[in-house]
Parts: structure tokens; sequence; C-alpha cells
């Protein structure tokens, strides 16, 4: 894994492709890591995923050759910094609505003068193979900074948002925007599309990478496909393993028929 080539990338818009773990299971980390996604997003916001088992989760992904992104559970510069001081090749920062909550995020992966990062780096610093002076200047910023529009609030803000400097990407919630605007669930509806619509012209005319985070949906992917995304993460590795058991069962329910 080349994360400088990886990051460049995505800054190009090339397409990238993950899925969301849950579990908290290194194993399953390292397992889906080898699959054909490009990047890993490793979720602390929705799931039972401390700080101890993410450790872990982020050594699987690199075993299996992938970069991990990690959403931590708030914009909150005490979440971010173990996070960012574990070495995670991106930190999403949920529920931006204004740009000042932009800045926030962006200063919280930063070292003074620029934000607010206390230093005390371990694994990010590569255990001490990489200088401070050369992590401090260059090497810190393979972290990408990744901001969630997930709220109707974000969408009359956006413009602010995306000039925030500092912020390489943008993942869009679909659930809930839906919920800010009173039709949790409602993904599919005629003024969620029309914010997806917005949304998608807003980032193209300012030239940033977005993508959005949702259901495995062939459809509704090509529409985000079709307004300029090109982030797509799609379902769980619980959710891959669900339909795994429930295709497996089905199969056995078929043989059992047979008799």
């Amino acid at each position: 894994m080349d994360i400088q080539l990886f990051n460049k990338a995505l800054a190009d818009r090339k397409r990238m492709t993950g899925t969301i773990l849950v579990s908290g299971a290194p194993i399953l980390t390292e397992a889906i890591a080898q699959s054909d996604f490009d990047v890993l997003w490793i979720d602390m916001e929705h799931s039972g995923i401390g700080i101890e088992s993410l450790v872990n989760n982020l050594i699987a992904a690199r075993a299996g050759g992938k970069p991990a992104w990690v959403r931590i559970p708030w914009n909150d510069q005490v979440m971010a910094k173990p996070v960012l001081d574990m070495g995670a090749d991106g930190i999403i920062f949920p529920y931006i609505r204004t740009s000042e909550e932009a800045k926030r995020a962006v200063a919280a992966c930063a070292y003074p003068p620029e934000g607010v990062r206390g230093y005390g780096p371990l694994r990010s610093l590569d255990y001490g193979r990489i200088t401070q002076q050369e992590y401090v200047t260059k090497t810190y910023r393979n972290c990408l900074r990744i901001v969630q529009i997930e709220h109707i609030d974000a969408v009359k803000n956006l413009r602010q948002i995306v000039a925030t400097e500092g912020i390489d990407a943008f993942i869009v919630g679909p659930n809930d925007l839906s919920g800010s605007v009173g039709k949790l669930g409602q993904i599919k509806d005629p003024e969620l599309m029309a914010l997806y619509r917005e949304i998608g012209k807003v980032m193209s005319e300012m030239n940033k990478p977005f993508g959005v985070a949702t259901i495995c949906d062939p459809d509704f992917l090509r529409f985000w496909q079709s307004i300029g995304a090109s982030i797509f993460f799609v379902s769980s590795e619980v959710g891959f393993m669900y339909e795994g058991v429930k295709a497996a069962n089905q199969m056995l329910e078929s043989i059992k028929q047979d008799n």
C-alpha cells in the first residue's frame, strides 16, 4: 500500500470503493482488506469499537494492504487525538453543519500554531522510525481529513464548508440527511434527490472529491456517480455476513425440499 499514491488518486477524484466495519473483529478487517475494496471505514460512532480494539483493526487493515479511515463519535479534538496518534489513514468527522465546525475539525488534526493537536504520536510515527521534524512538517498530512455532510444545515452552508482549507474529502450520509428534513429513511424521496443534486453541483463546481455511504443499490449508486461522486461506501461486514448466512440457509432449505 502506497498511501501517498492512494491520497493523490482520491484528490484527483479517481473512483474509490469501500465498506464500513462495525464488529471490531480484526480477523474480519484483515479478510475484507484483502478484497477488491480500495479503502476501509472503521466506525466508532455507531458501534462498540473503542480505542483499544481500534488499534488492532488498524493493524489488521494494514496487514491486508488497505488504508483505513476512522469515523470518530463526534467533532471533538479529544476523540480525534488518539485516533491520529494511532496512525489512521483518514479521520472522518460526523455531522458537520457549518464552516466553523469544519474549521474546528481541521484544527484538531494540526499542530500549533495552525491547530490545537497535542503532540504524542506512536504508531503514526512508525514507532520512532520517522523523525519528529519530518512528521510534524510533512508525514502527518498523509492522514486525510474527511467531513460528513448529513444535515440540511450543511447543505445550506455547503459552499462555506467546502471552502474550508485543510479538508480532503466529503462523504454524504443519506439517512441522517433524510432525518434532518423529517423524512428519516426515505433516502430516495424527491426532496432528498434534489438535495443530492445540489450537493453534487457544488462539489463539482469547487472540484472537491466527495462520495456517499449507503446501501448496496445499483441504481442509487449509478445516480451518485452521475452527479460526480467518486467515493462509494456500501453496507458493512456484518451486513455481508448476514446476507451470506441467509443465502446459505436458503440453499440448505432447497436441498432439504429435494428429499
